[in-house]
């Protein structure tokens, strides 16, 4: 129920009914009073802590907008740079945000707090001053209406009349003042319903306002958040790859240090303690040394691992000779005395063991250095660009393309191994390879034939694009535009030997039928660019930088694949010379063993006589024994049997035979005749239980050893 109206006709009567009501009319407006000044403090509470927030936030947005992200490597991917830039974007929209509220809290004072102190002082208060007078004059008339009434009768007529004129005028006056309080506080009740709720409804509005402006930044930043978020998760797919990665190095690493050494300018390198005298005696100053063969150079920097920092100043000294120290000529282990032609005495020189100062010793003595090589000894495989090997590959394509384009994980899932050797071994056996037959019978299963192209790609004597290129190819990824990026690995392909680009030709065009279809077997450009990466464009030496380098030879394939025709059918902008070309050709027809940084993956010419594919099949059959057989002796004994054979003197026989870094182990050896190292590790799962190849190479155990899954 609500207040009962209040009635100009009562204000003459002024019954108990009328006070009654006339009270709870003023107990609204008391209530109606306290409730307004308890807004006006919560809402001024409110603002504060608005601008609060906002401070906070924008000091948020500063903080995100200073923060730079570091990628390890020397370049960024497009995610990596999408990533980095993210920070600023937040803080943008933070700041665009925070502008808005700010605006916002700078109308809510006037559109809220000034309109409620208004009508409380000016309506309320009115009405307040107005009860006042209305009790003032209640009780004045009152009083003289008691005063009246208590007059004799036995006055004077003219005195009666006098004081009844006089109690008129008052009466008269009371009921003017009565009547306007009774105006004034209907007229406060009914504007309060608009005076009062039309500041609160103002306020909202600038609520609806702000929070509308965020909707629309959210609008804006929705094509970058998408980007953001699929760069994201290529990030986390590329360090979950690269994780396993260099785990896997950490471990090798852990096993054999010396034999994973990085390859340095130095001959060698590594911590020494060098004798020094002083006026107390004499002591031994830890330095890290540098020694440089061809110059003769020992490089002298005084550096204590604890404190981190630098002890003193370098010191170079060019070696005239180095003797070692007898055990009992000096009380500490593992000595060495250097003598240098530009410093009078001798420098007597602690190494850290025995085998340290070994090593130092044979470098000083102008021996070959022990793992200072850029070459590799790893025994080449029988895998070669020549027209037995651009047939097994076309009859690989060729039974993909007829028989499993629409496969799903189409490359990703990897055969049997066992299955694989025996397929590779039927296709390099030089009596089935000079038929013309294309077709791949129809009992070996597509991801055995996948598999089987991918490890005789593998099984070259190096990467299809070549190890002097990798490098280049690298460069080439990391330049910023898309544009740039085409060009300059369109000239590096032209640059390569000519069977090497024939066959990437090839590669890739298959590649980009295999994409085409990426709908039904799953196989992006992206998903191939995985695979394919560390298979063609593998790094000679295996570290944690070239394992950070494998986004970008996935890159590298992806830009290939994409740009296959353009790449491959024309000439680059800027064309080679003919010298240029006549080297390239050289390289890759010559039958000197040429450096590892020019050396061509074309290495046999095709043998017409059943004699030579007789020596060519021995070959074959003694580099499979050597891959299927468990024992390490017997790798290498298969390994060291093919030597003979491929130092053949047969001139028809042109073999050229690379040289790798000879830090690997036997095992490595013969095991790379048909597995590359691990390249990437990630796994794309199509079917549970499947195994999958991420152009590493590796399948499950069981799967290896227990035919068919």
């Amino acid at each position: 129920m609500g207040l009962p109206a209040l009635e100009f006709s009562d204000c003459c009567l002024d019954s108990p009914h009328f006070r009654e009501t006339l009270k709870s009319h003023e107990a609204e407006l008391d209530k109606t009073n306290k409730f307004i000044k308890e807004l006006i403090k919560d809402g001024k509470s409110l603002i504060s802590a608005l601008r609060n927030l906002s401070l906070a936030k924008r000091k948020f947005a500063d903080s995100l907008n200073e923060f730079k992200f570091q990628c390890i490597g020397d370049a960024e991917t497009d995610d990596e740079m999408c990533i980095a830039r993210s920070l600023q974007e937040f803080a943008t929209v933070l700041r665009n945000l925070e502008d808005e509220r700010i605006r916002m809290i700078e109308n809510a004072s006037e559109v809220l707090i000034t309109p409620l102190e208004k009508f409380r002082k000016e309506q309320i208060g009115a009405a307040k001053e107005a009860k006042k007078k209305y009790d003032k004059e209640t009780e004045k008339y009152c009083g003289i209406l008691e005063k009246h009434l208590n007059l004799s009768s036995k006055k004077k007529e003219s005195q009666l009349q006098e004081a009844d004129s006089q109690v008129d005028l008052v009466r008269q006056h009371f009921y003017e003042v009565s009547l306007e309080y009774v105006f004034k506080v209907q007229e406060v009740q009914e504007r309060k319903m608009f005076e009062f709720v039309e500041p609160l409804l103002a306020f909202l509005q600038g609520l609806f306002t702000f929070y509308h402006h965020g909707y629309e930044l959210a609008k804006d930043f929705s094509d970058f958040k998408t980007e953001l978020t699929i760069s994201i998760q290529n990030t986390r797919n590329r360090f979950e790859g690269t994780r396993s990665e260099v785990e896997s190095l950490m471990k090798k690493m852990k096993e054999n240090p010396l034999e994973h050494k990085t390859i340095s300018p130095y001959t060698m390198e590594g911590y020494l303690y060098v004798q020094e005298k002083r006026h107390f005696g004499t002591s031994w100053v830890k330095h890290y040394c540098t020694y440089q063969r061809d110059s003769k150079q020992i490089t002298m920097v005084p550096f204590d691992q604890k404190s981190g920092g630098k002890g003193g100043e370098d010191e170079s000294v060019t070696l005239k000779s180095c003797t070692r120290r007898k055990t009992d000529s000096i009380e500490k282990r593992f000595c060495f005395d250097v003598e240098a032609v530009d410093r009078p005495g001798v420098i007597t020189m602690q190494a850290l063991s025995e085998e340290d100062r070994r090593l130092w010793m044979e470098a000083m003595d102008g021996r070959e250095p022990v793992y200072n090589s850029n070459k590799d000894s790893q025994s080449e495989g029988t895998a070669q660009l020549d027209s037995i090997g651009f047939s097994i590959i076309r009859k690989c394509i060729h039974a993909v393309e007829t028989r499993g384009i629409n496969e799903q994980g189409l490359y990703r899932i990897v055969g049997v191994n066992s299955r694989v050797q025996k397929l590779l071994s039927v296709l390099m056996d030089p009596k089935t390879a000079s038929e013309t037959e294309t077709d791949i019978c129809a009992e070996w299963e597509i991801k055995t034939i996948t598999s089987a192209l991918k490890t005789y790609l593998r099984m070259l004597p190096g990467p299809l694009m070549m190890y002097q290129f990798q490098r280049s190819f690298i460069k080439a990824a990391k330049l910023e535009n898309q544009e740039s990026r085409v060009s300059e690995i369109h000239s590096l392909v032209h640059r390569l030997p000519e069977k090497n680009r024939q066959m990437l030709q090839l590669l890739m065009n298959h590649l980009a039928n295999v994409a085409n279809n990426h709908k039904q077997n799953l196989m992006t450009v992206a998903n191939l660019g995985v695979v394919f990466g560390p298979t063609l464009l593998r790094p000679q030496e295996e570290t944690v930088a070239a394992i950070m380098d494998i986004k970008f030879q996935n890159i590298v394939i992806e830009i290939l694949i994409e740009n296959h025709e353009k790449i491959f059918n024309t000439v680059p902008d800027t064309p080679l010379t003919n010298a240029q070309l006549h080297l390239s050709r050289k390289k890759s027809n010559d039958s000197k063993p040429p450096s590892c940084s020019e050396r061509p993956l074309t290495l046999f010419h095709a043998m017409q006589s059943a004699e030579k594919q007789e020596q060519r099949n021995s070959i074959i059959n003694s580099s499979l024994e050597s891959v299927v057989s468990s024992n390490a002796n017997s790798i290498l004994n298969s390994s060291s049997s093919l030597q003979p054979n491929m130092n053949s003197s047969d001139p028809d026989l042109d073999v050229l035979k690379p040289t790798r870094p000879n830090s690997l182990t036997p095992f490595r050896k013969a095991k790379a005749l048909y597995a590359c190292k691990a390249e990437h590790d990630s796994e794309l799962s199509f079917t549970a239980g499947t195994v999958f190849d991420n152009g590493s190479g590796r399948m499950n155990k069981e799967e290896e050893e227990g035919g068919e899954p």
